[in-house]
């Protein structure tokens, strides 16, 4: 019976199953088990609205970081630990937040303070000033006008009325053309981290550091002027949504700038409004943080389902489980962190035999560069900076990864691995009810599968639908628990947990592309070859 069900789906996908062998019995009790009695959004709640936010190095992201290790246990996971990744630089959380508008009305104001800035120290009033400052030049114009005052740096915010709906789902026609290969040339996604070996910064980079020097100097500058705290717009936002993450530097080396709040556009372009209107505003604020000046560590979590016949051979799946703290990290990236967990229980209680030993590693300061990615790639598979090999990096099979918000899987990427595309085809096709249609060549950035891609290994971040992640979620105080649909989530495990079983158990490891060269030797002037 099994293999006539089995010849019934080669028909309809001639020679991708026949060439990779897919175990549909398997696929229909994974989809029994995650559709049918699913945890998925028990971990997002615990995760969300009992821990989150998780900012790295945050005591919230340690009580996550632990309540994860003891749920594993009780799944009954092999070896569930933290693994420290090094120094993350000054902790820092919030306690207490608010702010208000004392004249010419009283008013209340959404927003919240920006990681990494200080506090007030209890409730203050203050006199709101109007200081935009968009280059160290601008410093000379404000020198000692801003002691005592609550200092907007930046103008009103045009907002313009959306003819656009926030949430959306890819249509055929755009997943189509996400299948399309790109055209040649160099990867067009921007990675948040230094290039290595010394190559030249990209253009995003170097604005990225322009930016973050003129916001260090900034703060150093309304500190010595005697400022009692700055209010910006965020990001960006409208709605009420606020877009924000930090306000200041983790490193000890510099000074904590002042209390630093991100506002709700519509508010902060009325303070404005009065302030330009020469009518006098205080504000009041309460911003009560919690600040260590000493280096803390940052930590990964990890829990294992040991193989058998090739139990020294890996298969991984990631989530980062840092998250920034306007919200409860919930789409970024509660909703990876559960669906891992949910795949780790899955295939624990379903009691399936694998080769290969399956590791859960949900990852800390993905938001800070990739840093717990990192830090694993470089201490157990490879060095990226000289591309000396460890122990580990043979016996690596793949990283499948999650962290594009709550929406269901529509695809992967091959991140320019021509040689999966076969298998991802076999192994997602009794998905395609489900929506899982797309398969692309194409590169995608962000996330931490680049730490693995890097070093040469399988590392691959699965296509989701978009829904309001990019529009109301991502980075904000609305990325909370009620943004995660439940059935999107439960898909996405009953699809991971489908692919890993089928990477843990296939008769070969992951192909990979050809190891890269070292960084350095990247960047050589090619020599001359001899004239004919």
């Amino acid at each position: 019976m099994k293999r006539r069900v089995f010849l019934l789906v080669a028909a309809v996908v001639p020679l991708v199953l026949r060439a990779e062998n897919v175990d549909l019995s398997v696929v229909h009790r994974i989809k029994a088990e995650a559709f049918q009695n699913s945890k998925v959004m028990d971990y997002a709640f615990y995760l969300t609205d009992v821990y989150g936010p998780r900012l790295s190095g945050s005591p919230n992201y340690r009580a996550a970081a632990e309540w994860i290790v003891r749920t594993a246990r009780e799944i009954g996971l092999e070896n569930p630990r933290m693994e420290k990744i090094g120094a993350i630089g000054r902790g820092w959380s919030f306690s207490r937040f608010s702010a208000h508008i004392v004249e010419p009305v009283q008013a209340p104001l959404i927003g919240f303070p920006l990681a990494w800035s200080g506090g007030t120290e209890g409730p203050v009033t203050a006199e709101a000033v109007l200081a935009v400052i968009q280059s160290e030049a601008d410093f000379d114009r404000f020198k000692g006008q801003l002691k005592g005052k609550i200092v907007l740096t930046e103008a009103a915010r045009q907002l313009e009325p959306r003819t656009n709906a926030d949430f959306r789902r890819l249509t055929d026609a755009e997943l189509a053309e996400r299948a399309r290969a790109p055209e040649p040339g160099p990867p067009q996604f921007f990675i948040p981290v230094p290039r290595p070996g010394g190559q030249p910064p990209s253009p995003q980079f170097r604005q990225m550091m322009q930016a973050r020097e003129l916001r260090a100097k900034l703060a150093r500058f309304l500190r010595e002027e005697g400022a009692v705290a700055v209010v910006t717009p965020g990001l960006r936002g409208d709605y009420g949504t606020v877009f924000g993450a930090s306000g200041g530097p983790r490193e000890l080396k510099d000074p904590v700038p002042p209390p630093t709040i991100a506002l709700a556009s519509e508010h902060y372009n009325r303070l404005v409004r009065l302030l330009e209107k020469k009518i006098p505003v205080k504000l009041e604020l309460d911003v009560r943080v919690q600040i260590e000046e000493k280096e803390v560590e940052g930590y990964n979590v990890l829990a294992d389902l040991p193989g058998a016949r090739k139990k020294d051979e890996l298969v991984m799946i990631g989530a980062h489980l840092d998250s920034w703290h306007g919200g409860t990290g919930a789409a970024d990236n509660a909703a990876g962190c559960a669906v891992m967990m949910e795949v780790m229980r899955i295939l624990k209680v379903l009691g399936l035999k694998m080769d290969r030993t399956v590791r859960m590693a949900l990852w800390d300061g993905e938001e800070l560069g990739f840093l717990g990615s990192r830090a694993y790639v470089k201490e157990y598979l490879a060095d990226r900076e000289t591309m000396a090999l460890k122990k580990d990096f043979p016996k690596f099979s793949v990283y499948f990864n999650l962290d594009n918000g709550g929406g269901k899987i529509r695809g992967v990427y091959l991140q320019g691995n021509d040689m999966a595309r076969p298998i991802f085809e076999a192994w997602l096709a009794p998905f395609r009810d489900l929506g899982v249609t797309t398969v692309t060549i194409a590169n995608t950035g962000g996330t931490d599968h680049l730490s693995f891609d890097a070093v040469g290994l399988p590392g691959f971040q699965f296509l989701q639908d978009p829904l309001d992640y990019s529009s109301r979620v991502h980075h904000s105080n609305m990325d909370v628990y009620d943004r995660l649909p439940r059935g999107d989530l439960m898909q996405a495990s009953a699809v991971i947990a489908s692919c890993v079983y089928h990477a843990a158990t296939r008769p070969d490891l992951m192909p990979r592309k050809p190891l890269p060269l070292p960084p350095a030797k990247r960047t050589e002037p090619a020599k001359p070859t001899a004239s004919n």
